[in-house]
């Protein structure tokens, strides 16, 4: 049920725009926007990896509202090579492994009470396996304050309602699934030169039916323009949960022989860095 409210609520998003009676727009200014980062990372031979990663954000703003969706992902893996046989005789096979699984969709609306205060609705959906989550979907409502709004820098804070829905790999009996939230965040852009953006978004998570269990997520971002359209990107992303979720763990004897599995808390951080091709239209 959750999961089609949620999707629901973030179709009626993408359409509610669409339905909006806005002012002509001769110069194209409120023209919808897409910008893609793609990155891959490939090794042959001894070492063989492959790592992808893409992001792309699609907006449009109109006179006093604005949409934007987001999407994004990476997915890593890495192949080891071991021998099967005797000391004398073996063959050498190769078993290939997932490392890195994660991905999200989300995406918001804007409209304006004045300049500089506004209200949003949205909904988004994230997966990251390795730390746990499953699938995770979440909505969103609330009201925002934009600070600083000029070609050179731009500056905003969010304060909103959450309702998450939470299925992890391994189940934890003693974890709710289902509760109501808070969420601040703030967004924050710097042009440094004619060519270098610098970004910064914060987004703090808290459980309001358990305030222990608090989530944070911060991207540090330096942007160069080539041209018009391309870009050159690093990024540094810091992912922490003050409550993580299980991880299940083979368990090896001191023989190392496998002989089941135990769980555990996953790490609290943590940390992607990424470099990518930036592509705007």
């Amino acid at each position: 049920m959750f999961r089609s409210t949620t999707f629901a609520l973030l179709l009626a998003a993408a359409a509610g725009p669409l339905f909006a009676q806005q002012a002509a727009d001769p110069n194209g200014e409120f023209r919808w926007h897409d910008s893609a980062e793609l990155s891959y990372v490939v090794t042959a031979g001894n070492a063989e990896t492959n790592t992808l990663g893409f992001k792309n954000k699609t907006w449009k703003k109109w006179e006093r509202s604005a949409f934007e969706l987001n999407a994004g992902g990476v997915r890593a893996e890495a192949t080891t090579k071991f021998a099967v046989g005797t000391a004398t005789s073996f063959d050498i096979e190769e078993d290939k492994n997932l490392t890195a699984e994660a991905y999200y969709l989300n995406g918001r609306y804007d409209g304006k009470f004045t300049d500089h205060c506004f209200w949003f609705a949205g909904a988004g959906w994230d997966r990251n396996t390795f730390a746990g989550i499953d699938n995770r979907y979440t909505a969103v409502a609330g009201l925002g304050n934009l600070w600083i709004d000029t070609d050179r820098a731009k500056f905003r804070t969010d304060y909103s309602a959450t309702y998450t829905k939470e299925d992890d790999v391994v189940d934890d009996p003693t974890f709710d699934d289902a509760f109501v939230g808070a969420r601040l965040a703030y967004s924050y852009m710097h042009k440094l030169g004619a060519s270098t953006t610098f970004n910064s978004d914060l987004t703090v998570d808290d459980n309001l039916e358990d305030t222990a269990d608090l989530r944070a997520n911060m991207i540090n971002s330096v942007a160069v323009s080539m041209s018009k359209r391309l870009a050159l990107k690093v990024s540094l992303q810091l992912l922490y949960d003050h409550q993580p979720a299980l991880g299940s763990f083979d368990l090896f004897n001191t023989a190392g022989t496998n002989i089941g599995t135990v769980t555990d808390e996953l790490d609290t951080l943590d940390t992607i860095f990424t470099t990518s091709l930036v592509i705007n239209i």
